[in-house]
């Protein structure tokens, strides 16, 4: 893959501007959308290599949304980017397939490491886990 073809969702326009600036360099942002419900719809629409998401969005959370992107038989790679860092969160994403889980406090320093690690095929977790980890990933 030379520029990876990438989906963001997130409800908040001041994090996927800043999404947007850090990934746009190096990777092909092919749309953002801003709940769960528009973003079934444009992975099915546009088929991005990776769709990064946010787990609390309107209508449809993200974990939700990956549920039904799967059960479309889409098969993106997904880094979720979110606030929430308990151990919980984020063992429902990977059960839902998710590659990457990456802190919005990290953003900076672990979303583009995250997305190079899932589009080859690894796991990827904020240091903030080292727990979760070992729980998702035995490697």
């Amino acid at each position: 893959m030379d520029r990876p073809r990438i989906l963001v969702a997130d409800d908040h326009d001041v994090m996927l501007e800043t999404v947007l600036s850090l990934l746009q360099p190096g990777f092909e942002v092919v749309g953002t959308v801003n709940n769960g419900r528009d973003l079934i719809r444009e992975a099915q629409r546009l088929q991005p290599d990776v769709i990064v998401l946010d787990i609390t969005m309107p209508i449809l959370n993200g974990i939700e949304a990956a549920h039904k992107i799967h059960e479309a038989g889409l098969t993106p790679r997904l880094v979720f980017l979110t606030v929430h860092e308990q151990s919980s969160f984020v063992t429902a994403c990977f059960d839902e397939g998710a590659l990457g889980y990456v802190t919005k406090s990290r953003l900076r320093t672990d979303l583009i490491p995250a997305i190079r690690d899932a589009i080859s095929g690894h796991h990827f977790i904020s240091s903030f886990l080292p727990r979760a980890r070992r729980q998702t990933d035995p490697g």
